[in-house]
């Protein structure tokens, strides 16, 4: 049985319950309009609230069984005889238990194991049975809490005020989402992290300059000194946060002062538009242009001037094309800072006999400086959290090393090898990657915080 059925009884109950209740009203307000008198509610409030009685306790019934219902079956099916054979544990028991499930369900038509064979009936009826008993359950609560929904309506009831409540409790809770998951994120980085540093010492984690962890040594064994990710922070912040930004900030602020202060209208209106378009280009088509097409000219280049360590996977190729990347996020912030500054600002400044040039410098940037560095702290926590392109131009080389024409790898680079590798989930090399994200994590946030402080301190200035 499909689990989209429960919904659409759901959402089938609340479309009649929608129906009885506006008729209702609109009988009520016939009356009203007899007796002289008004309804408190118009009809449209009093058939939303007949409804959401019908819909809300029956889809919240119907994602709770969608989610327990597979254990109710499966424990049904371990309970019948056909199941005693099956092994204690381990991967051959799970992949006959699968294999059965889906012939059941029609998603497979014929298994390879010959003991799934005799589970398929029993899965079958238990997947009929529960299924019908959430069908049946669904109905019942939609049916009462329509019915008790339509029993509260009279001609001064309140719907209203009480549909109105419940959509501000819909959008609290939407807010909370967001908050919610930041918390979650929190939450599970800590206590993984925390499981790592029982392997590891933090000072020796966060200081140390030899990064090397091997998944095949046991947990007992490993070395401590091989976990220091200090080379891995020091790549983050060369790449993403120095070598991207030296491209990023000139020729993004380059561009909105340009596009504010100098370009007519037309140029503006197809130049804009066209800027912002580099933001919209998937990292990985990044990744393909900084190996393919930047690294070989960086790499060239390098030798041509005598730096014979000059690599096709460097520091400086992934920088730079990081850089082309968040050009939109500076340019666009500093675009909305500079246009924010009151003309009057610019006209005084003109009046005095100063030149657009000197108006720029002496008035218009110091004025749009909190934009301009929120934007700038925004596009820094972006780059040091991009992960394709590293993957792609920048190397795997964990690297202490100031030169941009060596490979080099970051934080976000290590995280992705150390998930897919070989390793454990219990692992100290696994598990390194959650104390790196760790890092990363608390790294952004506070970038982020910074740069909404600033933002929050430019729009009191102007408003």
């Amino acid at each position: 049985m499909s689990p989209a059925l429960p919904l659409l009884l759901a959402l089938a109950l609340g479309l009649i319950a929608w129906l009885a209740a506006r008729s209702r009203a609109w009988t009520f307000r016939t009356e009203a309009r007899k007796g002289g008198s008004q309804l408190h509610s118009l009809p449209n409030y009093h058939a939303w609230y007949v409804a959401l009685w019908a819909i809300v306790p029956a889809i919240l019934f119907a994602a709770i069984w969608t989610s327990i219902s597979p254990g109710l079956v499966l424990g049904k099916v371990l309970t019948e005889p056909a199941a005693a054979s099956l092994p204690a544990f381990g991967i051959e028991r799970e992949a006959i238990l699968s294999e059965a499930q889906s012939i059941a369900k029609g998603t497979m038509a014929v298994g390879f194991r010959k003991e799934s064979a005799a589970l398929v009936e029993p899965f079958r009826a238990a997947i009929g049975q529960y299924g019908t008993i959430g069908l049946v359950v669904t109905l019942i609560l939609g049916l009462a809490g329509g019915a008790f929904g339509f029993l509260k309506l009279r001609p001064d009831f309140t719907a209203r005020t009480r549909v109105e409540r419940f959509v501000m409790l819909g959008l609290l809770a939407a807010s909370l989402v967001a908050v919610l998951t930041t918390l979650g994120i929190l939450a599970a980085l800590i206590y993984e992290t925390f499981l790592f540093f029982r392997f590891v010492s933090p000072m020796d984690f966060l200081f140390g300059t030899h990064w090397g962890p091997d998944p095949m040594v046991s947990p007992e064994s490993i070395r401590t000194d091989a976990y220091g990710a200090l080379p891995l922070f020091w790549g983050t912040v060369f790449i993403g946060a120095i070598i991207a930004m030296l491209v990023a900030i000139p020729l993004g602020l380059m561009s909105a002062i340009y596009l504010t202060q100098y370009a007519s209208e037309n140029v503006r209106k197809w130049m804009k538009p066209l800027l912002e378009i580099l933001a919209g280009v998937p990292t990985v088509v990044y990744g393909y242009f900084a190996a393919l097409t930047v690294a070989p000219w960086i790499r060239d280049f390098g030798t041509a001037i005598g730096i014979s360590s000059a690599s096709s996977e460097s520091a400086l190729a992934a920088g730079v094309v990081m850089g082309i990347m968040i050009i939109p996020f500076v340019s666009s912030m500093a675009d909305d800072s500079i246009t924010a500054v009151p003309q009057a600002m610019r006209d005084g400044s003109l009046a005095m006999g100063a030149t657009t040039s000197e108006t720029i410098k002496k008035v218009l940037i110091p004025a749009a400086l909190p934009g301009i560095v929120a934007g700038v702290m925004l596009a820094v926590s972006r780059a040091i959290g991009e992960t394709m392109i590293v993957v792609m131009a920048a190397g795997a080389t964990a690297r202490l090393t100031a030169n941009p024409f060596e490979s080099m790898t970051t934080v976000t680079f290590q995280i992705v090898a150390m998930l897919t590798g070989e390793g454990s989930f219990d692992h100290p090399s696994t598990l390194s990657a959650f104390a790196l994200g760790m890092v990363l994590f608390l790294v952004t946030l506070t970038l982020n915080f910074i740069a909404l402080r600033v933002v929050k301190r430019f729009r009191e200035a102007y408003e």
